[in-house]
């Protein structure tokens, strides 16, 4: 029964990540992005990590996924409304991309030196301690990022008026 539970929260996270990637319509993404974590919490139930799972579904599931719904109505998607991509966002992306890579390659290498901390039960005072000890540069990290993307929104959502020739 057990593999039977794995291979479908394992399907049911990979089928909605990817569906989440390659589908056209912003809201049906989140939607899939939110049945992707389901399945994940799934897995960490399997895991018995109830608290992770929680914490999964509370945060993520329930104010990340409504905060990305917000932004994609904010944002008015609609075809008819995109803009064409300047040469700035693309060489802002191709910066945004290498940046990525650059960290990816730092925490690779980083992580084969670092020892596994010891951790005797998995209760929630252990799970805070390493937190805020080992683990705290890259909460910190996530939450600018978080801060970063919801800026980064609300100046790409303002509708300016056009300027008049003062002539």
């Amino acid at each position: 029964m057990t593999n039977v539970l794995f291979h479908t929260f394992a399907l049911l996270t990979v089928v909605c990540a990817v569906l989440v990637v390659v589908n056209k319509n912003p809201v049906n993404g989140a939607m899939f992005l939110l049945l992707s974590l389901v399945g994940m919490a799934g897995l960490f139930v399997m895991l018995d990590a109830a608290l992770l799972a929680f914490v999964l579904l509370l945060v993520y599931a329930g104010a990340v996924v409504a905060l990305f719904l917000f932004i994609i109505m904010l944002l008015d998607t609609r075809p008819e409304h995109l803009k064409p991509f300047k040469k700035l966002s693309v060489f802002a992306a191709v910066i945004g991309g290498a940046l990525l890579a650059l960290g990816a390659w730092t925490l690779v290498g980083r992580v084969e030196n670092v020892p596994a901390p010891a951790v005797a039960a998995p209760t929630l005072k252990n799970y805070a301690e390493l937190l805020f000890t080992t683990y705290l540069l890259p909460v910190q990290l996530v939450g600018f990022m978080l801060l970063i993307a919801m800026l980064g929104v609300i100046v790409l959502s303002k509708k300016f008026a056009p300027v008049e020739d003062p002539q």
